[in-house]
């Protein structure tokens, strides 16, 4: 098995959330759009409140950032695969390394079982993924085996939205404006 997976950036001791920072994250899970004058209506707060209170999240690392839910089918990455590896054990900084450098890598985690790392992938085509497990993983030399696990059909769970509107993608979280203070 891999060493621990602990990275070596120095990030506070975990804080305690109450209920409107895990309300204010249900928000922003839901829709990463959301407006803070909106978000602090929703949780019954100042803007200036829910405004601190996100900066807050995000500067203790809470929220790690915001980001686009993306078909990637539709984006031209019409192959996905979970790719398990078995690895040298005490190499998993290393293989993170590589691994994060890898064209089309979405997900990386250090796992417990009869595999160390599970890799998700998104790439154009069969041969382009291919190309990736046969040259570029098995290239590694910390990595002792890959199996291809290939994705056939998926689907996001998203978080349930609060209003009843339907979620839209996260994207970035605006600035506050002074209208918005």
């Amino acid at each position: 098995m891999a060493e621990g997976g602990d990275r070596t950036e120095q990030t506070p001791p975990p804080r305690a959330l109450d209920a409107i920072d895990r309300d204010i994250l249900r928000i922003l899970q839901s829709d990463g759009r959301a407006s803070i004058r909106s978000v602090a209506e929703r949780v019954h707060v100042s803007r200036a409140n829910a405004y601190a209170r996100i900066n807050r999240l995000i500067d203790d690392g809470v929220i790690r950032g915001f980001s686009a839910r993306v078909d990637h089918e539709r984006a031209g990455q019409g192959a996905s695969a979970y790719i398990t590896l078995k690895i040298v054990q005490n190499s998993w900084r290393t293989v993170r390394e590589q691994l994060e450098a890898l064209p089309g890598a979405a997900h990386i985690a250090l796992v417990s079982g009869d595999f160390d790392v599970l890799l998700l992938v998104h790439t154009p085509d069969n041969r382009t993924l291919r190309e990736l497990v046969l040259t570029r993983l098995q290239s590694i030399p910390e990595v002792l085996s890959t199996r291809t696990l290939l994705v056939f059909e998926e689907t996001d769970l998203d978080p349930v939205p609060d209003s009843g509107r339907p979620s839209r993608p996260s994207h970035t979280l605006p600035s506050p404006d002074a209208d918005q203070l």
